[in-house]
């Protein structure tokens, strides 16, 4: 069927494992949970946990009575300096990490003792980062590691960490083949996410580039042995198939994204695996793509073994914010209306927690299509109304003025931004961007994001992490960069057209979230900036449009920007343009509106941790989640901290474990959201633990390891810490 639609210590060098947790599990709210589910919980053999990506364990050691006697027990260094937010793998005894270099480890999972490395030489920055896939035969003896590294799916020998050489070409699947689009014109296919097994199937969702022409967001399913594609599910439909009408004819062929980047959940029973979608490419700007544009910004249910539609939801219409599905689907049964229901629960960057029917996509709620403003842009035809869930109610600010600014604001950007605020189209959650300045809210990376959401399947408790982060959209016609000149003139021409909305004309970007520019070349190679142009890096999309000869200018540029006056631009020619709307291409850089101190401008707390009952559909509680430290030794406790991406697991033990970017690991009752214990560790977190068994003793690990700092640049006597801060792994255990 088809539908409409926290005793702190100190530790350096750390990505924290915590273990020996021992004592009762709360008892349910409506019975206890059969041993299937208790089994696919008990473990931690995927990303997510199990199948079903939950973010939850069952096992019960660890209780709020005995979370505070942890204390350390082993560390592994990951060698490098490198950003990690990677999501430990336990198979038995066995641990596979990812460090040394972007190296997969494999460790002993109960002492930390490194067993062999596995080098990836990776040509790009593009490896699955966050976790890896594991798959075995029935009999055991077959265990195969399965990742993506530079566009490409591979597979490893569990055991040895040697290559699987009769996979696929010699070992390797190019995921750019089979997409309808010139392969060598994709720069970015893969997600940065681990698939989903079903039998012998690896599914697959896919990263696209966030430009012009990106590549379409297909969802795809691969032979475990051999690597043949078993079946694909085009996200921009292709002729004749549902959805082809929201569409322009043949959009398919050009327009890109509607991919599925993030986590994704299977229902093993029924065979239906849950995939949330991004918006379509452009972003900002949608003139070539009139219509609700299917499957952008959905969740879709297929069938498993064949990649047929069951049914699909759309929460944003033709999508000119960014507002993607980020988060994991979660799996849980509720009682609803006095029957027992099973149901798939969607956190977004809107701010909404969307719940619907597993087997149908019916919403639990009424949801009502309201009116929202049309936009003053050419050939922008934006959808009449969108849709708004009446109920559970947002877990995030959706709207952002000039009464909601911080109170850390120095006086004079204070006064800078009340100018622009009133100036600026704000107009809700759907203002649509224009060349005039937009307040967007929650913020295209606000809301929730990657792994922010967990369940305790038991009670039908969703909790879902959100940030705060209002940005600010301005279209710009894009520029013809200049042909000749010098190698710099040419580089500024060239930096102004794609990265000056970002990181800004003088080259002093917004840290944390962007980062300057003026001295990159003393933090990076001239090989690794051009390998952040072409393959992205965090929040950067990839610019892979630019050449090597486009590339080489940049750099000439970055390194002797002096060389290449302002003048120079203004000097530029206008391009002669094609009045079509459809073929203009206006971009906006993605406006995190972050202070000169780097914190958000926007008053805390900046991140949240909500729980809701979903039987009922209320918040049981909500409170900010981590600290700035600078604040917090001033006393302010309470704001949250800021640009995370925290991923919780819950646990039968009645707690929540998380790591945040003020380098700290916590536990929090997930009864009250009190925080029981705390830790401080040597390096911010970013990422989800993982909860595992060896032996009988529990073990639940972190990963400690986040590129950017969690200190501002501008509070009084706390200059900011420096990057690079090395990581590593570290255990915890009861005495």
């Amino acid at each position: 069927m088809v539908t409409g639609g926290s005793l702190k210590q100190r530790s350096q060098n750390a990505l924290i494992v915590l273990c020996g947790l021992a004592a009762a599990a709360c008892a349910p709210a409506f019975g206890q949970a059969t041993p299937i589910r208790d089994q696919a919980h008990s473990s931690w053999r995927e990303y997510g946990g199990s199948p079903d990506g939950a973010q939850y364990s069952s096992l019960s050691q660890v209780n709020r009575e005995n979370v505070g006697q942890l204390h350390q027990v082993w560390s592994f260094s990951t060698g490098d300096a490198r950003g990690y937010s990677f999501n430990p793998l336990v198979i038995g005894r066995d641990m596979y990490v990812l460090a040394h270099d972007n190296s997969i480890v494999k460790l002993d999972a109960a002492t930390g003792k490194e067993i062999w490395t596995r080098p990836l030489h990776a040509k790009t920055l593009l490896i699955t980062n966050r976790g890896l896939t594991y798959w075995q035969s029935k009999d055991g003896r077959d265990r195969r590691l399965i990742l993506s590294v530079d566009n490409a799916l591979r597979e490893l020998n569990a055991e040895t960490g040697e290559p699987i050489e009769n996979f696929g070409d010699h070992g390797s699947v190019d995921l750019r083949d089979g997409l309808g689009r010139d392969p060598h014109s994709l720069t970015l296919v893969q997600s940065y996410n681990p698939g989903k097994i079903y039998g012998d199937l690896l599914i697959l969702g896919s990263a696209t580039n966030e430009e012009y022409a990106s590549g379409p967001g297909d969802i795809r399913a691969y032979n475990l042995l051999t690597g043949k594609l078993a079946w694909i599910f085009h996200t921009i439909p292709h002729p004749g198939e549902p959805g082809y009408e929201t569409w322009p004819k043949d959009a398919w062929k050009s327009v890109g994204g509607a991919n599925a980047w993030s986590g994704m959940a299977l229902d093993e029973k029924r065979g239906i695996i849950y995939l949330p979608t991004a918006s379509p490419k452009y972003n900002f700007y949608g003139a070539d793509r009139p219509g609700k544009n299917l499957y952008g910004d959905s969740l879709v249910a297929l069938n498993a073994r064949t990649g047929k539609l069951i049914w699909y939801y759309q929460m944003v219409h033709h999508d000119i914010w960014d507002y993607d599905n980020a988060g994991t689907p979660m799996l849980l049964t509720v009682r609803h209306d006095g029957r027992m229901v099973d149901v798939v629960a969607q956190a977004s960057k809107v701010g909404f927690v969307w719940v619907f029917e597993r087997e149908t996509g019916k919403p639990l709620w009424p949801v009502e299509e309201r009116p929202v403003g049309k936009s003053p842009m050419p050939g922008e035809e934006t959808w009449p109304t969108q849709p708004f869930p009446t109920k559970p109610l947002p877990f995030a600010r959706q709207s952002f003025t000039a009464k909601d600014l911080s109170p850390y604001l120095e006086p004079a950007e204070r006064e800078s931004l009340l100018k622009q605020m009133a100036a600026a189209r704000n107009d809700g959650l759907f203002t649509p961007p224009s060349t005039t300045d937009t307040v967007e809210m929650p913020g295209n990376n606000g809301g929730a994001n990657f792994g922010g959401s967990a369940i305790d399947p038991r009670r039908g408790y969703f909790y879902v992490v959100s940030k705060d982060l209002p940005s600010m959209l301005k279209l710009t016609l894009a520029k013809a960069p200049l042909q000749s000149g010098t190698p710099e003139i040419r580089g500024r021409s060239l930096f102004e057209a794609n990265c000056s909305l970002c990181h800004g004309s003088d080259l002093k970007g917004k840290p944390p979230a962007i980062p300057a520019l003026q001295d990159v070349h003393s933090r990076l190679s001239d090989d690794e900036i051009a390998k952040t142009i072409r393959s992205g890096r965090g929040s950067m999309p990839s610019f892979a449009h630019l050449g090597d000869a486009d590339t080489s200018a940049i750099l000439a540029y970055l390194k002797r920007p002096e060389l290449a006056p302002a003048m120079a631009e203004q000097a530029q020619t206008a391009p002669a343009l094609n009045q079509d709307p459809a073929q203009l291409h206006y971009r906006s850089g993605f406006g995190f509106m972050f202070a000169e101190s780097g914190l958000p401008v926007i008053a805390p707390p900046w991140t949240t941790l909500t729980a809701y009952d979903l039987n009922t559909g209320d918040i049981l509680w909500q409170r900010p989640l981590g600290e700035v430290p600078e604040l917090a030794a001033q006393g302010h406790t309470d704001t949250g901290s800021h640009f995370p991406k925290i991923d919780p697991v819950v646990t039968a033990g009645g707690l929540i474990f998380t790591g945040s970017r003020d380098r700290k690991v916590r536990a929090l009752d997930a009864t009250t959201g009190k925080t029981l214990w705390e830790f401080e560790v040597g390096a911010a977190l970013e990422g989800m633990p993982a909860v595992y068994e060896v032996g009988g003793r529990e073990y639940v690990v972190f990963c400690a390891a986040a590129r950017a700092t969690t200190h501002t640049h501008a509070l009084p006597d706390h200059p900011a810490s420096q990057d690079p801060i090395p990581g590593a792994y570290v255990a915890f255990a009861l005495p």
